[in-house]
């Protein structure tokens, strides 16, 4: 092959594989922007039984396109202690078998559904106003993009087919599966994606450029590289969070390091999974996470309990190196580098007044005195940033400021601002709820629970979107959090009337928390609505915010 079309070959292959990475990204993201509070909620409650934790991870994995995606919601759940350890193994366990039932139906190949598709998801989001309906036309163009970029895959490998060249090379990887499994877990890793990996693989493999047996390897290769990628991205987390993602990564990663064994055993055999070699690997794919998840399954609490011993609480003493602030003075008479400093501040408020929210609500579960004496400290450590950020703004000499600058100032005073209240609305006001609430020894219904739950994960869901915008000052990201504020709005009139039915249905703990239930809505309304002003300024730079409302035709973004 000449120098040139070598370079042609890995220029088309690398699109395809980038277009590929980036639609299914764009897939998730559609499913995530339209239903990821609704997705929350139901993985929230799906601890009942391991059986029913393991079919809530498979379809939240099918909706995500991602195990890891639901690897990292759901140990965010941990932390906060609303999904057990087994639980939340037996969540992870179906999260993998969602994953490979996705690669299956991706690879479904008809003529017309690559148009039909892009036709109509570019129509409904460009034309709808409506949110959920534009992110399923963002997930009808992710699949579309999908289609296309295994085709492009298969156009741009065709005249490799019979090359001597290729043919020694794949000879190598068919004969050393070692390797092959290695790169598999590499791509994947690096692709942040098992999905687009398994798609790849299984594509070379159908186009008879990648040998059964490496393809085989590098599709175990490609799960052991998904539970790695989860691993690396919880890294930071509590280890309460962190326990089911290391069970997941020694169960997964050492299956299909347990399954290559019995390849490299068995000569590669995989006929009794089909005739033609693609099949064989897809199925592979979905046989291995299945027939993994159905092994552990009878033993996850003795697999629970083996964790809980690896990986004992990790000492959290305080960091010798004391926290310093970023509020340097040396810059005041630099604004472009005194804005900045300022606005770190500010993100150190937001992720502190985030962590407050996270842990309040456990307490009306069950009321712990040093959990709540730590919200309050951080309250007050807030208050203190916010003191010093509003005097460290105010020394800026605003003479000599540029409109921008000035009005860059203005609008970090006006969310550190906000952020105080947010947490002050925590302190003051959930965790006093709390703390009255368990000295009257009350408790709310079934019912009443189950609403203050989603209306929170809700609102930190809102809390965490409000954090990004503040760090990428996205529009698109800004216009989705003030989208988020007026459906918190009316999601807390909804739970009103749904409290009041059960008074009028004579629910003896809906009476004796009313009070208690109505408060916190309205607090956790209010919270959601300090956060969510972090977004105004960006879309009224955009052009989204018009006379103090949200346009209600928002400008197409792909992205």
């Amino acid at each position: 092959m000449e120098d040139s079309s070598i370079i042609l070959f890995a220029l088309h292959i690398a699109g395809a594989a980038a277009l590929l990475i980036w639609a299914v990204r764009l897939l998730r993201t559609g499913v995530e922007r339209a239903f990821s509070v609704q997705l929350r909620a139901f993985l929230r409650r799906s601890d009942a039984n391991r059986l029913q934790a393991l079919g809530s991870g498979a379809l939240a994995a099918l909706c995500l396109q991602s195990a890891t995606a639901v690897a990292v919601l759901v140990s965010n759940f941990a932390t906060k202690g609303a999904v057990g350890l087994l639980a939340g193994i037996a969540i992870l366990l179906g999260a993998d078998i969602g994953s490979a039932i996705v690669s299956q139906i991706l690879l479904v190949r008809q003529d017309f559904l690559i148009p039909l598709l892009l036709l109509c998801g570019v129509v409904l989001f460009l034309r709808s106003t409506r949110n959920e309906i534009r992110q399923f036309g963002r997930m009808m163009i992710g699949i579309g993009l999908i289609f296309v970029s295994l085709d492009m895959i298969r156009a741009a490998t065709g005249p490799l087919i019979g090359s001597p060249a290729t043919a020694s090379v794949m000879a190598y990887l068919a004969g050393d599966l070692v390797t092959s499994f290695l790169i598999g877990a590499l791509f994947a890793w690096g692709v942040h994606s098992s999905v687009a990996a398994v798609l790849f693989f299984v594509t070379l493999t159908a186009q008879g450029l990648l040998p059964a047996s490496g393809a085989a390897a590098m599709v175990l290769g490609a799960n052991a590289g998904g539970a790695i990628l989860a691993y690396v991205l919880t890294l930071a987390a509590p280890m309460a969070a962190r326990r089911m993602v290391i069970a997941n990564l020694l169960l997964r990663g050492g299956g299909a390091a347990i399954v290559l064994v019995v390849l490299l055993q068995s000569g590669g055999n995989l006929g009794w999974l089909g005739a033609e070699s693609a099949r064989q690997i897809i199925n592979l794919h979905l046989v291995f996470n299945l027939g993994l998840a159905l092994t552990c399954l009878p033993f996850l609490g003795w697999i629970a309990q083996a964790t809980l011993l690896l990986t004992p609480d990790r000492d959290d003493r305080a960091n010798p190196l004391a926290q310093s602030s970023a509020l340097d003075p040396s810059t005041l008479d630099q604004p472009s580098r005194a804005l900045p400093c300022a606005a770190r501040e500010v993100m150190k408020m937001g992720e502190e007044t985030e962590i407050m929210l996270r842990s309040s609500l456990s307490l009306f579960e069950i009321w712990d005195a040093p959990t709540a004496k730590a919200i309050l400290e951080k309250s007050t450590r807030v208050s203190t940033l916010h003191t010093d950020i509003k005097g460290f703004l105010a020394q800026l000499d605003h003479d000599n400021l540029s409109d921008q600058e000035r009005e860059k100032a203005a609008e970090l005073a006006s969310i550190a601002l906000n952020l105080e209240t947010a947490a002050g609305g925590i302190s003051q006001g959930l965790v006093a709820q709390a703390n009255q609430l368990n000295t009257e020894g009350l408790a709310f219904s079934e019912g009443g629970w189950s609403d203050l739950t989603d209306f929170h994960d809700r609102v930190l869901n809102n809390a965490q979107l409000a954090l990004n915008v503040l760090m990428t000052g996205a529009p698109d990201a800004a216009r989705q959090l003030l989208r988020a504020k007026d459906k918190v709005r009316k999601a807390e009139q909804k739970l009103q009337e749904r409290h009041l039915a059960r008074l009028r249905d004579n629910i003896p703990a809906s009476f004796e928390t009313s009070r208690y239930h109505q408060d916190i809505l309205r607090t956790l309304k209010n919270i959601n609505a300090a956060f969510a002003t972090i977004g105004h300024p960006i879309a009224v730079r955009s052009g989204d915010l018009l006379s103090s409302r949200l346009s209600s035709k928002p400008k197409a973004n792909a992205g």
